[in-house]
Parts: structure tokens; C-alpha cells; sequence
């Protein structure tokens, strides 16, 4: 059988700085040519372990690889890497063809096969015909185009990309998405992307990592981490979701039943929980597996509760629905435009509903 060396592996990979543990025994394979995400809140290491990738810090304990061959000991300028920073780093005083062509001048190339090499990685990103012209008379987005080309007219086996979007505006970061993935796809190269954004992530990805205090909580394809997350940071972190504190009452194989502080009666479906019945669990629920109707539906149907509209906020495709019980108890729903509720107002009564396998539940913290 055939086996394909990653383009990097990192091993039990840990870095300390004195007393504080900022990578902790971290062990993951990015295959070759995918789109690999690291996505975490701020200070949780990712950019630590990428400044390890690139060789800007060692680690101090572990193995870390690329192509099958350990990276420990080798110099930034050897390592077959480029990285693109937040703030792209372009040279105000150079013209878009020396930006790009600076690595290869680094590498002493030949004058006319760098600029045989800078104007097919400009025509392979967009940019055809713009060598001469100064940083200062581009676009966000297209100075994001250069900065990329500046790296992969290196062919580099690893781009290292740290939050590259954070500094664009709203609009423009969406488009940056799909045009990221776009010239990853096109140059088959293999991404590793820093982010604390998880659209980000979730839109670009062949695979997440979700980093949390210097571990992995979970790895895996986009769809995977957002409708199966393994843990309470998870499914709290990916996606917004509505958290309700409750305590098993009884568990009859996969079928649990809780009660919520306000005696709230729940029914979840949850095979792989661990709950036991008197301990207590943490329910998270996205605001999209929520129904809402202006009757009570069936009798004996589960999870249906009668609330009060507090707040209905349009964002253009959906309105996010917030909508309080009788205990205070508030939940968000995602409610589409076309789900005939356009007389819905703050104060209207109506029943959430939920089917119980649409809950995730993890033991509460502490």
C-alpha cells in the first residue's frame, strides 16, 4: 500500500516560556496540499506554534517535520516555509516586481529568471501587469494578492499564514476568503492559517484544529467540528450557540432527561455523554435547530416552551430571535426570512421546540 509522507507533522510538540506553558504536547500531520486551520482565542498559542513552524522560536521539547524531515535546529532561512503576516510587511520604497522578487534576489537568482518568475506568480494571482507600480496604488485586497505572491514564488512546501484578514474591512475580508482558498487550490500548496475567526476557518478549511490554553481539543473537517463538537470550549467557540445549565434526572440508554435550576423538564439524545443520572450537565443548542411557532403544537411533544419575544434583530438572510421563558430563561433562534413571522414583535408570545438529538451536552465545569 502506498503512504503519503505529511507536509508537516508536528510531535508532542511543547514550548515553554520560564514558567509558563504556552504549546502543550501538541501532535497533528497536515497532508500535502490542503488548507489547515488553527483556530483559537487570543493567547492561546497558536501563534507560538507558528513562529515554531516557521523557525522564529524553538520548541522545547518535541519533533516537528516537514517533507519527513525534522525541522529541530534548522535556521528560518533554510526551512522550505514562507509566512505571510497581519500586516503584510510589503516595502513601501520597492515597486510590486522587487517586493516580490526580493526572496529570489536573497537567493541570488538571475536577474532575468526573477523576472521571468515574478510576472507568472503576478499573472497566477490576478495581477498581471502591475510590476511596476507602487504598493501605495493598490488595493487591501490586491497588496494581499502580492504578499502571497511574494512568498509562493519561493515554492515553498509550507505557507504559514498569521491572521492575514485581520486588518481588512468587513467587506473585503469575505471576499479575501473566497479568494484565498481559491489561490490555494490553484498553486495545490499546502496552507497552515492562523485565526481567531471562526467563519474564517469554517469557510476555507479542509481541516480545523480548535486550540484552547496550548492543547487541541478537537481536529477535523469543518462540517465535523461545527454539527459534532467534543467538547463544552468547542461547541461554545465554533458557531454561536445557546448554553443551558441542568442536571441529569434519568438516563435510559442514549435518552437522558434533564431539569433545568427552574424545573424545566428536557429530553436529550446523547449516546456518547458519560452523564450519569444527579450530575450536571452543560446543553448547548444552535440557534438554527430551534423552531418557533405562534401555537403549542402537539401534547406531549418535547422540548416546547411557551416564551415572550425580548428582541428580533435582522441580518438579512435570518433574524436572530431572542425569546424568554417563564424563568428568565432566554434563548436565541435563527429564523429565516421566509418563515412567514413578519408581524413578529418584541413582546409576542410563541413556543420554541427542539428535537432532543439536537442537543449537545457535556458535563458542567467544576
Amino acid at each position: 500500500m502506498t503512504t503519503h509522507t505529511p507536509d508537516l507533522s508536528c510531535v508532542d510538540l511543547v514550548k515553554d516560556f520560564d514558567s509558563f506553558r504556552a504549546v502543550d504536547h501538541v501532535s497533528f500531520e497536515v497532508p500535502q496540499g490542503s488548507f489547515f486551520s488553527i483556530l483559537g482565542p487570543s493567547g492561546c498559542g497558536k501563534t507560538t506554534l507558528l513562529r515554531m513552524i516557521a523557525g522564529f522560536q524553538s520548541p522545547t521539547s518535541g519533533d516537528l517535520r516537514i517533507k519527513g524531515r525534522s525541522m529541530i535546529g534548522v535556521p528560518p532561512n533554510k526551512r522550505p516555509v514562507s509566512m505571510v503576516f497581519q500586516h503584510l510587511a510589503l516595502f513601501p520604497t520597492m515597486n510590486i516586481g522587487d517586493n516580490v522578487g526580493f526572496g529570489l534576489r536573497q537567493r541570488g537568482v538571475a536577474k532575468p529568471e526573477i523576472t521571468r518568475r515574478v510576472e507568472d506568480i503576478l499573472a497566477r494571482v490576478g495581477l498581471p501587469g502591475v510590476a511596476q507600480r507602487r504598493v501605495d496604488q493598490l488595493s487591501g485586497g490586491q497588496k494581499q494578492r502580492v504578499a502571497i505572491a511574494r512568498c509562493m514564488v519561493l515554492e515553498p512546501d509550507v505557507l504559514l499564514l498569521d491572521e492575514p484578514l485581520g486588518a481588512l474591512d468587513l467587506k473585503l475580508r469575505e471576499h479575501m476568503k473566497i479568494e484565498l482558498k481559491a489561490l490555494q487550490a490553484e498553486f495545490n500548496t499546502t496552507f497552515v492559517y492562523i485565526t481567531h475567526d471562526q467563519s474564517e476557518a469554517l469557510v476555507m478549511s479542509d481541516n480545523i484544529a480548535v486550540m484552547n490554553h496550548g492543547r487541541f481539543e478537537q481536529v477535523g473537517p469543518p462540517q465535523e467540528v461545527y454539527h459534532d463538537p467534543q467538547t463544552a470550549f468547542v461547541a461554545g467557540f465554533v458557531g454561536e450557540a445557546n448554553k443551558i445549565a441542568a442536571t441529569v434526572a434519568a438516563v435510559n440508554g442514549p435518552n437522558l432527561t434533564l431539569r433545568t435550576e427552574a424545573g424545566t423538564e428536557l429530553k436529550a439524545t446523547a449516546p456518547a455523554s458519560g452523564l450519569q443520572s444527579g450530575q450536571r450537565a452543560q446543553v448547548f443548542l444552535r440557534p438554527e435547530a430551534i423552531g418557533l411557532s405562534m401555537t403549542p403544537g402537539d401534547a406531549g411533544e418535547d422540548n416546547v416552551s411557551q416564551g415572550t419575544v425580548t428582541a428580533v434583530l435582522f441580518n438579512g438572510a435570518n433574524s436572530s430571535v431572542t425569546v424568554e421563558d417563564a424563568s428568565g430563561h432566554a434563548l436565541s433562534v435563527a429564523l429565516p426570512q421566509t418563515g412567514g413571522f413578519a408581524d413578529l414583535r418584541r413582546g409576542s408570545t410563541v413556543y420554541t421546540r427542539w428535537h432532543p438529538d439536537k442537543a449537545r451536552l457535556y458535563a458542567a465545569e467544576g
